[in-house]
């Protein structure tokens, strides 16, 4: 059996038809590169996710109200508990200065609260996260100025009307002015600005970090006349003093709230979590997108059929001069094999051009496997689907072949 040969007659008959194996290809051209691209979106939003909260450290823990995890951990509580434990606001400011006696585990506190507001510079306003933390917030995140410098533990006690500014704020309301020294104005009241964040990025599906407004938490309480905490964060010593330390702090809580009034995690818990969701989402978009591979392979039984009714004669002819059913066979395979390789090739350069444009907007990261499954599946699809002609092919009688009109 001389393989070249074979390939060569299956070049030759697919060239002879080039619109038609075009247009057969191009269910598989499309399901290679849905495939592809889903799963690099969910891939990407995963990354994404995780590289977020790695930007927090390891060593770092959060509480916040009610449960954040469903039973047996089971992901999220729904939106509606989540919403309903923030009404609760069973977390207090009070709670800090208790965690942070904690000293033989706690190296640095915060608080996190927040609400929105228009900031105004001059004749620019945007819509922002009016973010209000203590000192420490600039620790436990590693938030690095490029400009200026973070409110320090002095400006927070005497409740000092100064905000740092994250990148993309700074950017819509000063352009290229320096705007350390500047005052904005939020909701009515002159606020000066004393640093500005580095590019972070964050808050895919929300608010990014870059446009959010930081203040003393001091100040925000005044601001918004409000003592919401949505949540407290924690710097930890060493990692292995994480554990201790939740129970500490969960034994500290538990003396006036209820178990599932409030939640102690760590970093890993909530990447656990996030991993298990957005895994699934990404097999689950794969999924869908393979059914295209699947229609694209009935289009090359469809089309290889077709082929084998109008080479009827050309097989019977072969058949007569000595080629052997295993050889027609393996013909009409390596033709549909081909059209499925070609195909998911085209469609993987499709999607990692695509994908390249796509990552300007949203996460997105074309993995090898990714790659490598859809190509799999290509050729799969092609040999599967391509063995009921071929077997048709190879059993077509010589004699009545040659008599096909």
């Amino acid at each position: 059996m001389n393989w070249s040969k074979l390939l060569n007659i299956a070049l030759r008959a697919l060239l002879t038809n080039k619109t038609r194996s075009v247009l057969t290809m191009l269910g598989v051209i499309i399901g290679v590169w849905a495939v592809i691209m889903l799963m690099a979106i969910g891939q990407g939003l995963q990354n994404y996710v995780t590289d977020q909260f790695e930007q927090f450290g390891a060593n770092n823990i959060f509480i916040a109200p009610g449960e954040l995890f469903g039973e047996e951990g089971g992901g999220f509580q729904s939106d509606e508990q989540m919403a309903a434990n923030l009404l609760a606001n069973t977390l207090e400011y009070e709670d800090i200065n208790a965690i942070r006696k904690m000293r033989q585990y706690v190296k640095a506190v915060t608080a996190f609260s927040v609400n929105s507001a228009e900031v105004s510079y001059k004749k620019n306003t945007e819509k922002s996260s009016i973010v209000g933390v203590n000192h420490d917030y600039a620790t436990i995140t590693s938030t690095k100025p490029i400009k200026g410098k973070f409110f320090d533990k002095a400006m927070e006690e005497k409740k000092e009307a100064v905000v740092f500014l994250g990148y993309q704020i700074t950017k819509d309301l000063f352009g290229d002015v320096d705007p350390v020294g500047k005052k904005i104005l939020i909701k009515n009241r002159d606020y000066t600005v004393i640093g500005v964040g580095e590019k972070v990025g964050g808050g895919f599906g929300g608010p990014s970090f870059d446009q959010y407004v930081f203040i003393p938490i001091t100040n925000w309480f005044e601001l918004f006349d409000s003592k919401l905490v949505i949540r407290v964060m924690a710097a930890i010593k060493s990692e292995e003093l994480t554990d201790g330390a939740i129970k500490e702090i969960e034994k500290y809580f538990l003396k006036r709230l209820k178990a599932d009034e409030f939640s102690v995690f760590k970093q890993e818990d909530i990447l656990k979590i996030i991993d298990q969701i957005l895994g699934a989402l990404t097999a689950g978009l794969g999924g869908i997108a393979a059914i295209s591979l699947v229609v694209g392979g009935i289009g090359i039984m469809n089309i290889m059929l077709v082929s084998v009714t109008e080479r009827t004669r050309e097989i019977g002819l072969r058949k007569a001069i000595g080629a052997t059913p295993k050889v027609i066979l393996i013909q009409f395979l390596i033709e549909s094999v081909v059209l499925s390789i070609l195909g998911g090739l085209i469609g993987v350069l499709i999607a990692e051009m695509m994908t390249y444009f796509v990552k300007r907007f949203i996460p997105a990261e074309v993995t090898w496997s990714a790659v490598v499954l859809a190509f799999g599946v290509s050729a799969a699809v092609g040999i599967i689907f391509g063995v009921y002609p071929a077997r048709k092919a190879s059993q077509l009688s010589p004699i009545e072949a040659l008599r096909y009109e």
